[in-house]
């Protein structure tokens, strides 16, 4: 099998997660974690510090008014962890832990999508719905900050995430290798009639611009979400959490 070769890139370190779920799941999965800090009077946090403790991390409880000065997000719910950085994984890794389940490749191609919001909300809906990988483009694009981790809500542990450096290439590469690409588009067909059972790379745009010329015409079909209101379109991860879930419904998972 001709491998398919993505640099490895760790993110920025330090780096640190907030929020009471998306350190729980570090601390679940074993990712390390240097230091805890706690807001003082912060009820249910026992948990978080008894296993970060065991997970030889420094607890401290201090005053909320310092992680409200540390935070990033501006919603840390009196938990902010500095963990170790977390590595992209390589597209080959991707495509084996497909093989490894005898599933067929289910991968999420984000093409411009800047919100770290949208991204976190994309990566946990990616998770839930047994996707086995993302990728992200390093340029015009969000990246894996505190931000994005939050809102992933943990799945960040679990969902392998494949930066590169050019999606049309990385989208080339897996169509030699039998997977089908389909582009997220209000013009396109509607997605309950669409055959999305086989190996499959869904690819996502930004909102309003939705995904570009050149990565759309590379894509095997265009696909839609038919809506009965007046807003013709929706939350870009919203529309990849209803996508997903069709492919897993024709999948019959």
């Amino acid at each position: 099998m001709r491998p398919v070769s993505d640099k490895v890139k760790p993110l920025h370190d330090p780096f640190r997660l907030e929020g009471r779920v998306a350190v729980l799941e570090a601390l679940k999965a074993g990712r390390a974690v240097d230091k805890l800090w706690l807001a003082e009077g912060s009820d249910g946090v026992r948990h978080l510090a008894s296993l970060a403790k065991e997970a030889g991390a420094v607890v401290t409880i201090c005053d909320r008014r310092k992680l409200d000065a540390m935070s990033q997000t501006g919603a840390h719910q009196g938990v902010i962890a500095a963990v170790s950085p977390v590595a992209y994984a390589d597209l080959d890794d991707i495509l084996q832990r497909a093989a490894d389940k005898g599933e067929d490749p289910l991968i999420v191609a984000l093409d411009g999508i800047q919100d770290p919001h949208n991204l976190g909300a994309i990566i946990r809906t990616a998770e839930a719905a047994g996707a086995h990988g993302l990728i992200l483009p390093e340029r015009r694009s969000a990246t894996l900050t505190a931000a994005a981790a939050k809102a992933a809500a943990g799945a960040l542990e679990y969902l392998p995430v494949c930066r590169v450096g050019n999606l049309g290439q990385t989208l080339r590469k897996l169509k030699d290798r039998g997977l089908w690409l389909y582009a997220a588009d209000m013009g396109g067909d509607s997605c309950y009639n669409v055959d999305m059972k086989g190996p499959a790379v869904l690819v996502v745009g930004a909102e309003g611009e939705g995904v570009g010329r050149l990565v759309g015409e590379l894509c095997d079909r265009r696909v839609s979400i038919p809506t009965q209101g007046n807003i013709p379109s929706l939350n870009a991860s919203v529309a990849a959490a209803i996508l997903l879930f069709e492919i897993r419904r024709q999948r019959g998972l």
